[in-house]
C-alpha cells in the first residue's frame, strides 16, 4: 500500500497533480512539491539549447561540496526515494516515477518537471518543476542528507515497473527498468530483467591524446504523463557542457527488453576532436579468449563480449573485445551505417559462475533512423584490473570536423535486448580462443600464436555431405601456417572452428580478418581480430 502524506487541497495544486496522474481523491493524501506553470515545447528546448551554445559554459548552481562529500557509497545506499511521492504512481499510466539523491559521486543537481496537457494547437504544454525536499526521501537520522539546504536537487531518476502488473514476479518498488544517473549516462534493462553496460547522451574527446575527456550534463529532464493503458514513456532533457549544448526526446518502450526512440539537437561551443555520437560504455575484463595468469577465481568477466557492425554495404562484422596492454582505438570506417552495437553473446552461466549474472546482461543495439552519411565505427579499449572500470566505448564519430558553431540533428533507436534486433541470416562467430601456437611434443616459438575460432549457424547446418567450409583469412602483417576447419566435436549441427597460427615479429598490433566460405558463397559473418603480440608475456 502507497504511504500518501497529507497535503493542501487549492485548485492549483488539483491541476497541477493531475498530471502526476493523481486522482482528486487522493490529492489530501500527497504533497509533492511543484513550482509554477511555465509554457514548454520540444523546438522551445531547442531554441533554449541553441541560445546557450551562444555563451560561455556556466555550471549549475549545486550545494555544498562539503556536505556533498560526506554522503559516500555506504552514506547514499541508505538513502532511499519514498515510493508514496512516487509520480504517476495512481493514475491511468503505467509506469511510478522515483528519484536518486545527491551525493559524493553524483555532485550536480538535475531539474526535474512535470508536463500538463498541451495548451494550445500548436501542441505546446506547461511544465511544473518538482522541488526537491528531503521528506520524500527515507535516510538514518544521522545522514549528512539532513545538511543539505532546501531545493538542493536531485541526481537522476528511474521508471518502475507497472504496480498493475503480476506481482507475484515483480514488485514496482524495488523493480526499475531505465535509469538516468550521472553526467549524461543512461541505462535500461533487457529481456532477462538485468542492468549492464550504459549508453550516453553524446563523447566528447575520448581517449584523445593531450586533452582530457569531456562529461557534459543533463541538467533538466521533463517528464510526459505515460498515457492510459501505454507501454511507453517520453522524456525530455537538457545537456550542456564546456564544449556542446543539446535538446533531448527520448521515446521509451517497455516490452520484450527495452526501445528508445531518440532525437537530439546538438550545438558546440568549442571544437570537439572526437566527437561521439550514441555512444555505448560497457566492461570487458576477461574472457575464453584469453587464459590469465590467475588474476580471478571465474571464468570470465564482462558485461558485453564484442562489437557488431551491420554497415552500409550489408556486411555484418563481429569484432570479440579485448583488454589490452594500453587504450586503443580503433576506427571501422563507412558511409551510411545500418547499425552498431556491443553484445553479449554469451550466456551461459557456467562461463561466468557469478551471481551478479553477467550471463543476463542486455545487448545494446544503435540504429540511424537517418542517413549518417561518412564516419566510422570507433571502439576504445581502455586497460583494466578489475571489473569495477567501464573500460570500453564504442560510437559513431562523423568524418567531417567538430568545429565550434557546428550543429547536428540526428534521430536513432537504441534496442536494449537479449539478442541483437537485426542478425545476420549468415552463421555468426559464437567463440575466440588464443593459445601457443606450433604442434603438440615440439618445441613451441614464442612469436607464434594459436587460433580457434567458432562459428554456428543455418548455413553451416546446411552444407552439403562432405563439404568443408573455406577460411578466407588476411592479417596486417605476419603469416598464417595450419590453417583449417572442422566440425567442433560436440554432436551440433553447423557448429565449426577454424584453427590457424600466427607468426609474428615485433609488438606492434596486427589486425586479423576472417570469414567461411562454400565455393563463393560466404558463410558466416565476418570476425576481426586486434592482436596485441607483446601481451604473451605472462598472459599466456
Amino acid at each position: 500500500m502507497l504511504n500518501r502524506r497529507r497535503f493542501l487541497t487549492s485548485a492549483t495544486a488539483a491541476a497541477a497533480l493531475a498530471a502526476f496522474g493523481i486522482t482528486p481523491e487522493a490529492l489530501a493524501a500527497n504533497r509533492i512539491k511543484l513550482s509554477a506553470a511555465s509554457k514548454f515545447s520540444y523546438e522551445d528546448l531547442i531554441a533554449r539549447a541553441r541560445a546557450l551554445a551562444q555563451s560561455p559554459y556556466q555550471p549549475q548552481p549545486a550545494p555544498p561540496r562539503e556536505i556533498l562529500d560526506q554522503i559516500d557509497y555506504e552514506a547514499h545506499g541508505k538513502i532511499k526515494f519514498d515510493t508514496g511521492y512516487a509520480p504517476f504512481a495512481d493514475g491511468p499510466g503505467q509506469f511510478p516515477l522515483t528519484f536518486f539523491h545527491l551525493g559524493r559521486f553524483f555532485l550536480s543537481p538535475v531539474r526535474m518537471h512535470v508536463l500538463e496537457g498541451a495548451t494550445g494547437s500548436n501542441g505546446a504544454k506547461r511544465a511544473r518543476e518538482i522541488v526537491y525536499d528531503e521528506s520524500y526521501f527515507d535516510m538514518p537520522a544521522d545522514s549528512p542528507a539532513h545538511k543539505l539546504p532546501a531545493g538542493s536537487g536531485f541526481a537522476g531518476f528511474r521508471f518502475q515497473e507497472s504496480r498493475l502488473g503480476d506481482q507475484s514476479k515483480l514488485d514496482w518498488h524495488k523493480n526499475d527498468w531505465v535509469a538516468f544517473l550521472g553526467a549524461s549516462y543512461f541505462r535500461a534493462i533487457g529481456d532477462l530483467y538485468q542492468y549492464g553496460l550504459s549508453a550516453r547522451g553524446i563523447a566528447i574527446d575520448p581517449a584523445v591524446a593531450g586533452k582530457e575527456e569531456e562529461f557534459p550534463n543533463f541538467t533538466h529532464f521533463y517528464f510526459e504523463p505515460p498515457a492510459e493503458g501505454g507501454d511507453a514513456v517520453v522524456v525530455y532533457a537538457v545537456l550542456d557542457g564546456p564544449s556542446i549544448t543539446g535538446a533531448y526526446r527520448f521515446v521509451m518502450q517497455r516490452g520484450a527488453g527495452v526501445i528508445m526512440e531518440i532525437e537530439k539537437a546538438l550545438f558546440l561551443r568549442k571544437d570537439v576532436s572526437r566527437l561521439g555520437i550514441a555512444p555505448a560504455t560497457s566492461m570487458y575484463w576477461f574472457s575464453e579468449t584469453v587464459k590469465g595468469t590467475g588474476a580471478d577465481w571465474r571464468p570470465e568477466v564482462h558485461d558485453s563480449d564484442g562489437l557488431a557492425i551491420w554497415n552500409g554495404a550489408g556486411e555484418h562484422i563481429w569484432r570479440p573485445l579485448d583488454n589490452p596492454p594500453r587504450t586503443t582505438t580503433s576506427a571501422f570506417g563507412d558511409n551510411n551505417i545500418r547499425g552498431f552495437g556491443l553484445l553479449q553473446r554469451d550466456r551461459n552461466f557456467d562461463h561466468y559462475q557469478d551471481g551478479v549474472m553477467y550471463e543476463r546482461r542486455p545487448s545494446l543495439w544503435v540504429e540511424p533512423l537517418e542517413g549518417w552519411g561518412e564516419g566510422a565505427v570507433q571502439l576504445i579499449e581502455i586497460p583494466t584490473d578489475d571489473e569495477i572500470h567501464d573500460n570500453i566505448v564504442a560510437m559513431w564519430v562523423p568524418k567531417a570536423a567538430a568545429s565550434a558553431g557546428s550543429s547536428y540533428r540526428l534521430r536513432y533507436r537504441l534496442y536494449w535486448q537479449k539478442e541483437e534486433p537485426f542478425p545476420s541470416p549468415l552463421a555468426r562467430c559464437v567463440a575466440t580462443r588464443l593459445g601457443r601456437g606450433g604442434q603438440p611434443g615440439q618445441p613451441r616459438p614464442p612469436n607464434v600464436r594459436k587460433f580457434m575460432v567458432e562459428f554456428k549457424g543455418a548455413p553451416l547446418e546446411k552444407l552439403p555431405f562432405g563439404a568443408r567450409p573455406e577460411p578466407v583469412l588476411s592479417a596486417s602483417r605476419g603469416q598464417f601456417s595450419y590453417v583449417f576447419t572442422e566440425a567442433v566435436p560436440n554432436g551440433v549441427a553447423g557448429h565449426w572452428r577454424a584453427q590457424f597460427d600466427l607468426t609474428v615479429d615485433g609488438e606492434d598490433p596486427v589486425d586479423i580478418r576472417l570469414f567461411l566460405r562454400n565455393k563463393d558463397e560466404p558463410l558466416s559473418e565476418t570476425w576481426l581480430f586486434q592482436y596485441h603480440p607483446f601481451k604473451t608475456q605472462g598472459l599466456y
